[in-house]
């Protein structure tokens, strides 16, 4: 059994806690949250199940008083800036972090003086830390670098995600814009509380994986907006507003593009699917119809990287840098 605690219990975070026990490979140790709502409550009911005799803290130390976890899973911020505290703690506490802050999955170009303090502290109390999830962290950034496997050549990287978020958590849709009018959406764009978080990351993780010196790395950003009423999001999204987000992230070796991400989440997109288009010798062009659910995959993944966590090195890892997450379970 692996100990583990958890930090933060939103949506994901209580998903990924009913996933851990149906796995029987976990122990989960502790469970913490600031949310006044939440403190004090039991972790199981809470999270819909039994009880587990397990209260939600206020603080690690509260969490884990007489106790010893080995992992901690942390689904909190989006923010690097934000997480930075957070893991300072953890790995002071002597606890592998596997988080799904997004900003975390690459940020040595990014915020490259935040990545230094937090690699030399991990190293310092010798404990590994991932920043993972199904994006960033898997497909697309990740996968396509796997397929490259048995490739001669690459001349340049082409990943499309286009999901209905109609299924997807609430949060998600909120973050996204869905629902809102074309000012509200531009405000929240301007205030940055509204895109998906990680494609610049995205971008210099294959970058650095396939050897590449970008002169540029671009993104951008519009709302996609319905032509017609819709209801089968979390609230209804009348004509000309806004039903979702689509970003691009680019990455440009002099003038010549050689990585291309587009991010389609609106509610009502009438085809989910992911794409990967690879240029080169040979070309691989590869598609999951119907597309993989983000929130199945971001919580399916964050619980395997845990057991590629214990075996790594100290320090600020990237998913191309420990063993592959696979799937594990008792069974």
């Amino acid at each position: 059994m692996i100990n583990v605690v958890h930090l933060g219990l939103g949506p994901l975070g209580q998903k990924i806690v009913r996933f851990a026990l149906e796995r029987r490979v976990f122990n989960i140790l502790g469970a913490v949250d600031p949310d006044p709502a939440k403190m004090g409550k039991d972790l199981g009911e809470f999270c819909g199940l039994g009880s587990l005799g397990i209260p939600i803290c206020s603080s690690l130390t509260e969490a884990l008083k007489g106790k010893k976890a080995q992992v901690a899973i942390v689904t909190t911020v989006s923010s690097l800036v934000k997480f930075e505290p957070q893991a300072v703690e953890l790995a002071k506490a002597g606890l592998h972090i596997v988080s799904t802050c997004e900003e975390l999955a690459f940020s040595r170009r990014t915020q490259p003086e935040i990545s230094k303090r937090l690699d030399a502290i991990c190293k310092q109390s010798g404990i590994a830390c991932i920043g993972t999830g199904v994006n960033p962290g898997f497909l697309m950034e990740y996968l396509p670098t796997v397929l490259t496997g048995v490739c001669q050549k690459v001349d340049s990287i082409h990943v499309w995600r286009v999901q209905d978020a109609s299924i997807r958590r609430v949060p998600f849709q909120q973050k996204i814009g869905a629902g809102l009018t074309l000012d509200e959406f531009r405000e929240k764009h301007r205030n940055g509380t509204l895109r998906h978080v990680g494609l610049p990351e995205s971008v210099d993780f294959i970058a650095a994986r396939m050897g590449w010196n970008l002169d540029r790395n671009e993104e951008s950003l519009e709302p996609v907006i319905a032509d017609t009423d819709i209801h089968s999001g979390y609230k209804p999204i009348l004509k000309g507003m806004a039903r979702g987000v689509y970003q691009t992230g680019r990455g440009f070796v002099g003038s010549r593009e050689v990585i291309t991400l587009e991010f389609r989440a609106a509610v009502g997109e009438p085809q989910s699917y992911d794409r990967i288009m690879i240029n080169g010798n040979p070309n691989i062009d590869s598609t999951i119809a119907g597309g993989v659910n983000g929130d199945i995959a971001t919580c399916a993944i964050t619980l395997n990287a845990v057991k590629s966590i214990l075996s790594a090195s100290p320090g600020l890892k990237t998913m191309g840098e420990m063993d592959a997450a696979t799937y594990f379970s008792a069974v």
